[in-house]
């Protein structure tokens, strides 16, 4: 049924439409009539009819300026000028305000009719193709959210932003927001060489017995995980409390890696990340726990091979790791010989001839020492190769002075690292910035390409940038091009299209929605307001003055 209103000043015109047409009858619901634009409007708005029909000579508010203002405010309305007047200027002027229909009076009920029934129909057809395009766009939008696991690898790995993970979390009716977070690899190997063979029931027995356990800590929803290989899977920790979740992951790290293995026979290697605030950075706690689980197979590997040589493992020696490992943090090199001799007190009692447990300690000691390297100086070259060469050294030790020396040249090496690095990163960021800075109006620009430019690996410069930023590779270059298209929007006459291919994204409608998604309002707005605000992230208020419409146009 389509709703109708008359607005007409001649009450004959008005009564004679009003009763000369069975309204329900023909499909309409007449809403009533108005003798002029003024009175009209209030009932217009409060009906919301389908079908306006109005005539144009009118006191107070004439037809045409009733006109504008309905399809300014109400712009589904259809459009019907009645009027007596056959002047070419009239029908010009209602044609300019889009209305639908033009017709003279005096008009019969049958030609009326026939009249809003065209019209009607096409409000049908509108109405039809309007439902279409939202289907297909439900459909497009469900059809671009990630699936689960992928989007719990990007925000892992850092190729997601803050604000586009919660929005693809909120499509797949995923809880991801929470105070802290941690995240943990495993790789279960289970079958008879606990490497080449893979018995896929034992491995998902194992995870299960994993769960089971991380859950002992926290609710249900506080786990996500997605599987990275046949063995290998990632679970990302929420909670409440940063002390509860390092509980957690101690108890991962000791008696559930233990448990596992004594109840499913598998090997279990896990690797644990650091706990985080953000949600931006998960990938960082992720990429620790990489180079965690890395440096204990590298661990467990030296232990095994002491186990496996001949001789004894003595355990009488003591040599403090933890206190080394600090000297290196913060020690000097004056300092150095002093402190070894008196670290190295407690292997003074090994026979380096029969006893093996003092290369198991200095073997041990050296992975930690290369462990905390990495993790404080990451931009390193050859760090595998250095490691191999002091392994090997630490076989050829062969008194408690060869031991000593071997403790000095650790310290060395990792002080050599320590005064390297020190520039190295922010002379890095500056190069990932200028990069950016150049090209950001690539829309293919990725953080392979910088990754490329300054020679080091995604993940490491993703880790970095992460580290020493506060922000993501992605929030960076979101917030630049973001940043470009405001001044461009200030500063020249561009459309919205034009400036959104400028600045790399070459889809205008997903541009639209991020800019309004990152400064809370459209790119129309935005150009009214006419000025940066110094609140938004993207913006260095102590070193820039706020910029007017006024002030960018009369530079450009």
């Amino acid at each position: 049924m389509w709703k109708v209103m008359l607005v007409d000043d001649e009450i004959v015109i008005r009564e004679n439409i009003r009763e000369c047409v069975d309204w329900e009858r023909e499909g309409f619901v007449y809403c009533g009539d108005a003798s002029d634009g003024e009175l009209a409007l209030p009932l217009i708005e409060q009906t919301m009819p389908d079908i306006l029909i109005t005539d144009i000579k009118m006191p107070f508010l004439d037809g045409l300026e009733l006109s504008a203002i309905v399809r300014k405010r109400m712009p589904d309305v259809k459009i019907v000028i009645l009027s007596g007047h056959d002047e070419f200027e009239y029908a010009r002027s209602a044609l300019r305000l889009g209305v639908e229909e033009y017709c003279l009076k005096p008009v019969s009920a049958a030609e009326l009719v026939a009249l809003l029934r065209s019209v009607g129909a096409k409000i049908d057809r509108e109405r039809r193709e309007k439902e279409r395009l939202e289907r297909l766009g439900r459909g497009e939008a469900e059809r671009a959210l990630p699936t689960k696991e992928k989007l719990l690898a990007d925000l892992c790995t850092g190729m997601i932003t803050t604000a586009e993970a919660v929005h693809a979390a909120a499509g797949l009716s995923l809880s991801l927001t929470a105070p802290f977070y941690s995240v943990v690899l495993t790789d279960v190997r289970c079958g008879r060489s606990q490497s080449a063979e893979i018995d896929a029931g034992l491995v998902d027995r194992a995870e299960a017995r994993l769960r089971e356990g991380i859950l002992r800590f926290g609710p249900a929803d506080g786990i996500l995980e997605f599987k990275r290989s046949r063995t290998e899977r990632a679970w990302i920790l929420k909670g409440d409390s940063a002390e509860r979740l390092r509980e957690t992951l101690a108890y991962a790290q000791s008696e559930l890696k233990a448990g596992v293995e004594a109840e499913t026979g598998c090997s279990l290697g896990i690797g644990i990340g650091g706990v985080q605030q953000r949600l931006q950075h998960v990938h960082s706690s992720f990429l620790e726990a990489e180079e965690d689980k890395h440096w204990r197979r590298l661990t467990a590997q030296s232990r095994r091979t002491a186990g496996a040589a001949d001789g004894s493992l003595e355990q009488a020696a003591f040599l403090d790791r933890q206190r080394y490992v600090d000297f290196l943090k913060v020690g000097s090199p004056a300092d150095a010989e002093a402190f070894v001799s008196a670290l190295a007190g407690g292997l003074r009692s090994i026979d380096w001839r029969s006893d093996l447990y003092g290369y198991y300690l200095l073997s041990d000691l050296t992975i930690e020492a290369f462990q905390t390297a990495k993790s404080l100086y990451r931009n390193l070259d050859g760090l595998e190769s250095a490691l191999r060469r002091f392994q090997q050294a630490v076989g050829e030790i062969a008194s408690w002075e060869d031991a000593s020396r071997y403790l000095l040249w650790l310290a060395e090496q990792f002080w050599a690292w320590r005064g390297s690095a020190a520039d190295r990163y922010a002379d890095m960021l500056e190069q990932v910035k200028a990069y950016i800075g150049a090209h950001y109006g690539e829309d293919r620009l990725s953080l392979q390409d910088v990754a490329d430019h300054v020679r080091v690996s995604p993940s490491h410069l993703s880790k970095v940038f992460s580290q020493e930023t506060g922000q993501t590779f992605i929030e960076f270059l979101t917030q630049t091009r973001i940043r470009k298209a405001m001044e461009l929007l200030l500063t020249t006459n561009g459309k919205s299209y034009e400036i959104a291919h400028q600045v790399g994204y070459g889809d205008a409608h997903y541009f639209s929605n991020l800019f309004k998604k990152v400064t809370g309002m459209t790119t129309k707005d935005f150009r009214k307001q006419g000025r940066l605000d110094a609140a938004w992230p993207g913006w260095e208020g102590e070193n820039h003055e706020r910029t007017s419409v006024a002030e960018a146009r009369q530079a450009r």
